[in-house]
């Protein structure tokens, strides 16, 4: 017998809920053929056999080929949100820097060919997933930022904290087994703490740039200045920050 809620339930809510059942089905059928054979093995005629439906209702629900893998990437970009540990006050941001590059190549790791996928077409990146995986990156810079750890601008740090992930993921699958050393991946994620950190927090030091930038990060939390004056000082810490 169908439960008090479902019983409640509008033709179209039915409707819709029974659309996402069959949505999800779709994906996850789609991700298993990409797992097992790569994007070539993606087709829409192998995923409706798989989801045991007719390809017709593959163009139905994500309108063609390319739509039905953007939606396996976005179902990527939520596993990988998933996966993210989010520590609000950590003890060390250093660390805590370390520990969330290791989760980013971890998963690439374990998920060769979706990660693949996910990090093919730029586009990608307008995923909600995607963004809200960047805003957890970018709490952890600013922690950085604040406490006087960060050594460049902090939309830097994030594209060296991504690229050196991703090309770390990406050269320890393009490599033979036999020559997948994990001391690679040590020193890529040192490379990239030693880029954007620093090995002393800045503002116990005499000079402006690294307390122009701890400022800087927590500048939007502060509300006795107005709009005009927020724009106004974050220009100069910018440039204070740069040496300029």
């Amino acid at each position: 017998m169908p439960s008090r809620a479902e019983s409640g339930r509008s033709p179209a809510d039915a409707s819709a809920v029974g659309r996402e059942q069959t949505r999800q089905r779709v994906v996850e059928a789609a991700i298993g053929l990409l797992t097992h054979g790569g994007r070539d093995a993606v087709t829409t005629r192998a995923v409706a056999d798989a989801a045991g439906l007719q390809p017709p209702a593959i163009y139905r629900l994500f309108g063609d080929k390319e739509g039905l893998l953007d939606a396996v990437a976005e179902h990527g970009f939520a596993m990988f949100l998933a996966a993210k540990q989010v520590d609000p006050d950590p003890r060390d941001p250093v660390e805590d820097l370390r520990a969330g590059w290791d989760v980013a190549v971890e998963f690439g790791l374990t998920n060769p060919a979706l990660y693949t996928l996910m990090y093919s077409e730029p586009t990608r990146s307008t995923s909600a997933a995607f963004r809200a995986g960047m805003e957890i990156l970018m709490g952890r810079i600013r922690r950085l930022a604040a406490g006087g750890w960060l050594s460049v601008d902090e939309a830097l740090a994030a594209q060296i904290i991504h690229a050196t992930a991703r090309g770390a993921v990406l050269t320890w699958l393009s490599l033979p087994e036999h020559l997948r050393n994990p001391a690679l991946l040590t020193a890529l994620r040192e490379s990239m703490v030693t880029a954007v950190t620093n090995r002393q927090p800045a503002v116990q030091d005499a000079g402006p740039a690294g307390a122009a930038r701890a400022l800087r990060a927590v500048l939007p939390e502060e509300t006795a200045l107005s709009h005009a004056e927020r724009h106004l000082l974050t220009e100069w810490l910018d440039r204070i920050a740069a040496g300029c």
